[in-house]
């Protein structure tokens, strides 16, 4: 196999695990931040910071290739997924299973080198992640098990850091699923049509005409949990400034989706990463003024 051939190769590989569309990244490491940061009271071990984050990248790729394997005789006909390496007959099934093996092992190599509940715990994140794409055959609302699988990585993150599971992990946990329906249900907005047409299951269907009002109860929802989380731990005023602003994010993502324009409910979906960063860094900045005991 020549060099020109390898590299169309990696290319193809770097577009299956969508490492060119980050946005998943970000979505799954923004709450695992928020909980790493909690758990290690604004002083997280950063070694697991670092764990954490790789672990990320590797099995939202492995997700993502999960997802085109279960998916690839419907990608072919829906419009924005009809080019993707499986569906377009640029990779092998075979090969998309190989791939998604190997990140999986290796994550599962990173996971060993904490304690034994992680361990555990990452047995059942590799479990949701496999089975979110069967999902879409049937449940209504697969965005829900999305939020499940997507911030799996909170309770993993408590019981590295504190080798248990407080109720505060649960209640973060359930402030990412409706944050997942949230930008999700948008993302599904984009491709009612061709999942009617498909048959595929979607927030977005199911929701029908109060699908925009949905999203945002879903945001308020995340947000109302979140700052019950913050008066909890007696966090600071920036990290209540972090969800106001974040309630803002929010209120814009409205005048976005409100008449279903498919490029702007796109837009919306991407801007959720500003809104999981800007919730993080209220937490940071709140952990940097109560240790110093200012404000």
């Amino acid at each position: 196999m020549n060099i020109d051939r390898i590299k169309q190769k990696l290319d193809l590989y770097e577009r299956l695990m969508r490492l060119d569309k980050p946005i998943g990244i970000l979505l799954l490491l923004w709450p695992t931040l928020w909980a790493l940061w909690i758990a290690g009271r604004g002083h997280p071990n950063w070694l697991l910071v670092w764990i954490f984050g790789l672990g990320t990248v590797l099995m939202r790729s492995a997700g993502c290739v999960m997802n085109d394997y279960a998916d690839r005789k419907f990608d072919p006909h829906v419009e924005r997924t009809r080019m993707r390496p499986l569906a377009a007959g640029l990779v092998s099934g075979r090969e998309a299973l190989l791939l998604a093996a190997a990140l999986s092992l290796v994550a599962f190599f990173l996971v060993l080198q904490l304690n034994r509940l992680t361990v555990y715990l990452s047995v059942a994140a590799f479990f949701l992640a496999a089975t979110y794409p069967l999902t879409k055959r049937f449940f209504s609302i697969p965005q829900a098990y999305l939020g499940i699988a997507f911030g799996f990585g909170i309770p993993m993150a408590f019981a590295a850091q504190l080798e248990m599971l407080p109720p505060l992990a649960w209640w973060m946990l359930l402030a990412n699923v409706f944050w997942s329906v949230a930008y999700d249900t948008e993302y599904a907005m984009i491709d009612r049509d061709d999942d009617i047409k498909i048959g595929i299951r979607s927030s977005a269907l199911f929701f029908g005409r109060f699908d925009v009002a949905a999203i945002m109860l879903c945001y308020a929802a995340m947000l109302g949990i979140m700052g019950w989380v913050g008066f909890r731990l007696g966090l600071r005023w920036p990290y209540f400034l972090g969800l106001a602003i974040a309630a803002g994010m929010a209120l814009y993502h409205y005048t976005l989706i409100r008449d279903r324009d498919r490029q702007r409910c796109f837009k919306a979906f991407l801007h959720n990463n500003w809104l999981g960063g800007v919730i993080f860094a209220g937490l940071a900045l709140s952990y940097h003024l109560k240790a110093f005991d200012i404000a």
